[in-house]
């Protein structure tokens, strides 16, 4: 017999506006982060029309410490430099995972030629705790294209993308330091289908275009994310004839006590301090400016 998850809450995103190229909402309260462990944050960007420009905008170099950064793109493209020696670009369905962990200092930003010629950007980005024990890993980048990311029907019109984790027996590619679902469902139209998610997990939907009814029951809109129990395994879904993006989230919560500054997040104040002093001596590397041609 199926057993059902139950939905906490919904939630509304709140406006959220990052470095000069960015502005979406953020979808994950921070007073309520810990329901969402390993995940504390979700924002969304987009969509956004970005203005042709020569030189990309976006967020400029600054570091991290303890966690991990997870883009990934819906429209539009984006590129990524940090301090560990890592580059690259994503484009729509592509995904990056960077691992900060140690400490690293990096950038994003428009791509350059999606820059120089505008158009709609629309993405999300996670931000994912490590446990106490990888915390001072080395930095770990895993750039996933669309190509690379396992997919199937769910049914006529729905297809379901998995980056991380298993969902409905696909395996995705991604690799994490403790048990994470990462996953995409797109629908185009009317649907009803069922997904098979883990017990015990953090587990929430964000609703990232169109609109869903889950368990019959509970209608979320674009822009909110739905809560779910960690009892049970089933949730069923409907859209509606225009279908919807879903971004699923699960994760084995991380029962550790977090000490937060800005974008390090460790265990201890002591840590942060530590943290602080090993970014202003420099030891999470510089990056070196960039030139821009006409």
């Amino acid at each position: 017999m199926k057993t059902f998850k139950t939905i906490s809450y919904v939630w509304e995103g709140r406006p959220q506006q990052v470095g000069d190229g960015f502005v979406g909402q953020s979808m994950i309260p921070s007073q309520r982060f810990q329901d969402f462990s390993p995940f504390l944050m979700l924002d969304h960007h987009g969509p956004m029309q970005v203005k042709p420009s020569r030189i990309p905008k976006g967020v400029d170099e600054h570091p991290h410490r303890g966690i991990e950064t997870v883009t990934v793109v819906f429209e539009g493209a984006l590129q990524h430099r940090d301090s560990a020696g890592n580059k690259g670009v994503i484009f729509a369905g592509d995904v990056q995972w960077m691992s900060a962990a140690s400490g690293l200092v990096h950038e994003e930003k428009h791509e350059a030629n999606f820059s120089r010629q505008g158009g709609i950007l629309d993405f999300v980005q996670l931000w994912v705790n490590l446990p106490r024990a990888h915390k001072m890993e080395k930095p770990r980048y895993q750039e996933l294209t669309s190509a690379q990311i396992p997919s199937v029907q769910l049914n006529e019109n729905t297809q379901l993308r998995v980056i991380s984790g298993e969902l409905n027996g696909i395996k995705g590619p991604a690799l994490t330091y403790t048990p994470v679902l990462l996953a995409e469902v797109i629908a185009s139209g009317e649907s009803q289908f069922e997904l098979q998610l883990p017990e015990g997990f953090n587990v929430a939907i964000h609703v990232a275009q169109g609109e869903v009814v889950l368990n019959n029951t509970e209608k979320a809109a674009a822009k909110r994310i739905a809560k779910l129990s960690q009892q049970g395994e089933w949730i069923s879904v409907s859209t509606g004839i225009k279908g919807a993006r879903l971004l699923i989230l699960g994760g084995e919560p991380i029962n550790e006590p977090i000490a937060s500054y800005g974008p390090f997040v460790m265990n201890t104040q002591a840590e942060i301090m530590q943290t602080l002093q090993d970014y202003q001596s420099g030891k999470m590397g510089f990056l070196e400016p960039v030139e821009y041609s006409e």
